[in-house]
């Protein structure tokens, strides 16, 4: 696929939809940041749907690249466990296509993409060793890096601790729906920092998304992980510049 300096990016969310223009050369918001509440019930229709009115507000045509929060594979999503279970079998690129207008879209997991500008432009930048960005938001995350190089499709936050799903303990959202004190939380992401250090040899947390926005609040408290750890330089601008370094061919 040929590079292109100008591409849309689209950043599918369980709360939001975001989107804005983007210069993929250098990393830049080229327009306005556009973002509409995600849809309830999040069906594929509704979300298609919302989507293109951010696409129409933004008076875009051309390249779209979509972050997605669940598994995809061969342009089928296989699992969002944030939406709707609708969304199972749905084939993502045929969506977008259809309710864009566009015939160059690509998609990938959100946390994927937030991964791939990090590594480019950000945090990871020159960093080879293994390098784990982390999405702290509605649930978790992750997109995992050696030599600078991509493995697709995890879903590390769905890895049990203590026999409960990691998202139900160290996201954002279970700190907020449990009211649960910086301290308090800080200690389930630590047993899952730790496990997962344990189990991939991480040397580098990137950590983003809504929950990284005050570090300084919980990573005192992190005692287990001998990992080095940072915050994400591109916040939640990320998904949106890696989705369109996606479609347009930019590579770490």
């Amino acid at each position: 696929m040929a590079e292109t300096k100008h591409a849309m990016g689209l950043d599918i969310g369980g709360t939001g939809i975001k989107g804005a223009i983007v210069d993929v050369k250098r990393a830049e918001l080229v327009s306005e940041r556009v973002r509409i509440k995600t849809p309830q019930p999040a069906t594929p229709k509704a979300v298609m749907e919302t989507a293109a009115k951010v696409c129409t507000e933004l008076g875009w045509e051309g390249p779209v690249g979509c972050g997605f929060p669940g598994q995809i594979k061969n342009g089928i999503t296989s699992a969002a466990p944030n939406l709707d279970p609708s969304w199972t079998g749905f084939n993502i690129i045929r969506g977008l296509e259809t309710h864009l207008g566009e015939e160059r879209v690509t998609a990938l997991n959100d946390a994927d993409a937030a991964g791939l500008a990090e590594m480019k432009f950000g945090a990871g930048q020159g960093r080879k060793e293994t390098v784990i960005l982390l999405t702290l938001g509605t649930g978790i995350g992750t997109a995992v890096f050696r030599d600078s190089n991509l493995l697709p499709f995890t879903e590390l936050g769905h890895l049990e601790i203590g026999g409960k799903d990691a998202e139900s303990l160290a996201s954002e959202r279970a700190r907020i729906v449990n009211g649960w004190s910086w301290k308090k939380w800080a200690r389930y992401l630590d047993q899952y920092l730790a496990h997962l250090e344990y189990l991939l040899g991480v040397e580098l947390y990137i950590l983003g998304g809504g929950g990284s926005k005050k570090a300084d609040k919980f990573l005192p408290h992190l005692e287990l992980t001998k990992s080095e750890i940072v915050t994400a330089k591109m916040g939640n601008l990320a998904g949106i510049i890696g989705a369109a370094m996606h479609v347009a061919g930019t590579r770490t």
